[in-house]
């Protein structure tokens, strides 16, 4: 790996390590935590108070493969996976979340996974 790469993640952790100092998930309202790799993205309800997940999705998620793949892009698989997360927490009674991008900058995919969230009724 080069030398610029791994800055790239030192910075990302210290980001992400900044955001969690203020950002905490209760069963009432957990965390929404965002992933994201060259491929594929991942979002995931999370109780930090008993440190479990209340529910995950992903775009290797069997049930949403037709409607990932149909997708143009990734920003609009992204959007798909914000809308399902969404549909998870409703199914578990959940309203409110608190958004984390993970150290990712709000643009992007990140910003089309909580636009998505938001459309299918979660409150950030």
């Amino acid at each position: 790996m080069s030398i610029r790469k791994v800055k790239a993640y030192k910075i990302r952790d210290k980001r992400k390590i900044r955001i969690r100092k203020k950002i905490y998930g209760t069963p009432e309202k957990p965390r929404l935590s965002v992933y994201r790799s060259l491929k594929h993205m991942y979002a995931q309800l999370i109780d930090d108070t008993q440190g479990i997940s209340l529910g995950t999705v992903s775009t290797k998620t069997k049930d949403l493969a037709d409607a990932v793949k149909a997708a143009e892009s990734k920003v609009a698989q992204a959007a798909i996976i914000g809308k399902e997360i969404a549909r998870v927490a409703k199914e578990k009674n959940i309203s409110t979340v608190v958004f984390d991008r993970n150290g990712y900058l709000y643009h992007g995919r990140v910003k089309a996974v909580a636009d998505g969230a938001r459309e299918g009724g979660l409150q950030f």
